[in-house]
């Protein structure tokens, strides 16, 4: 089945007694928007979405039937994460991290990344409060800021999917 846009969010949209059949995909595939994946159920999932930016979240309803209702749940991964003092720090780490262009979580006042031993070290070494852990990483941090270079024009993909789109 094909899903070209989202539906709604578990949380607000209303199923009634449908089935619930669960789409598990890792977080690095919530930003995705060209993918084939299978349902907890079997059930084959193409994702195709057609403007830039759009993301999947957690609880995100993909496909409904009369039966049935296809659900994102995103899979639990070893993270980093750093418990900042302040704000100034929250400030500081999150600069740190995302100048070495990694992804920036924001769960319960913490910041979580992906782990990577290399980054943990380096947390520790700078003397934050670091910890493993296994869990979802559900708030991505949208800090992709698109840009041009002295002219005001839409981004290649964009005129790229235009023209192919046009009949």
């Amino acid at each position: 089945m094909l899903c070209k846009e989202v539906i709604g969010n578990i949380e607000s949209y209303p199923i009634g007694n449908k089935t619930v059949d669960t789409l598990h995909l890792e977080w690095f595939e919530m930003t995705k928007r060209i993918m084939r994946k299978r349902t907890e159920h079997g059930r084959e999932v193409a994702v195709k979405f057609l403007k830039e930016g759009q993301r999947l979240h957690q609880g995100d309803i993909l496909l409904e039937d009369e039966t049935s209702v296809v659900v994102v749940d995103v899979l639990p991964c070893d993270s980093i994460q750093v418990t900042p003092r302040n704000i100034v720090e929250m400030g500081t780490v999150c600069y740190e991290i995302g100048n070495k262009h990694l992804p920036i979580f924001i769960q319960e006042e913490k910041v979580l990344v992906p782990y990577e031993k290399p980054l943990e070290r380096l947390l520790e070494a700078t003397g934050y409060i670091v910890e493993k852990r296994h869990c979802k990483l559900l708030n991505m941090l949208k800090a992709n800021v698109g840009h041009s270079h002295a002219r005001d024009t839409p981004s290649l993909f964009s005129r790229i999917l235009d023209l192919t789109t046009k009949q």
